[in-house]
């Protein structure tokens, strides 16, 4: 299993034969093996990676005594990555955007954007009453109980609340574009969250 942390920079377009694909720049990596989790000790085979260096005094001192384990720079975000075998990692191992290839597919995961309390039509599309003068039902709820049994509210039911601010992941995005040099990897389609959001590319599991 090959992932990266990665910011999402924006959107874009990119060309090829004499098509304009849309595509979601993200600035993946570097990312440094910072641990590595075996089946003996931990029970399951994982790396954690880091992303974005941080200055020290902006990390606390358990974390900071577990960068100097590895003899790594403090990093801002840190995510485990399951692999068949840590092998052939190293901590202190530096992970690129050359990890993926073009053309392989990929699962991108990111936070949506927070959208704060919304009503039911924005939160789950409802379509609304009639726009006419006469209607006096427009963007309402309409109708949420039941009769005089069973007499309430059923859990699940869909009305308004928080609405966005959640982990959402695109399953089977193409990879269309590498920088290796910038750290940019393209990606066909949108990615979730807002510019700057964290986002972690891995590769497919339901290709």
């Amino acid at each position: 299993m090959k992932g990266l942390i990665g910011k999402k920079i924006g959107m874009t377009r990119v060309y090829k034969d004499g098509k304009a694909i849309p595509v979601t720049v993200i600035k993946a990596g570097p990312c440094i093996v910072v641990d590595k989790m075996t089946e003996e000790k931990n029970g399951y085979n994982a790396i954690q990676v880091g992303f974005e260096e941080l200055p020290e005094r902006k990390v606390t001192k358990p974390l900071i005594g577990h960068f100097k384990r590895a003899n790594v720079k403090p990093m801002r975000f840190l995510k485990e990555f399951i692999v068949e075998s840590v092998d052939s990692y190293e901590i202190g191992q530096e992970i690129k955007a050359d990890v993926f290839e073009i053309g392989e597919k990929v699962d991108v995961s990111g936070k949506t954007k927070g959208r704060g309390y919304t009503g039911a039509m924005k939160r789950w599309n409802f379509r609304g009453g009639e726009a006419s003068h006469g209607s006096k039902f427009h963007r309402g709820l309409a109708s949420t109980g039941q009769h005089t049994y069973p007499a309430k509210v059923f859990r699940g039911k869909k009305m308004s609340g928080h609405y966005g601010n959640e982990k959402v992941t695109i399953l089977n995005s193409e990879v269309v574009y590498i920088d290796v040099e910038n750290d940019l990897i393209a990606i066909k389609g949108g990615v979730p969250g807002a510019k700057g959001g964290l986002v972690t590319i891995r590769e497919a599991i339901k290709k």
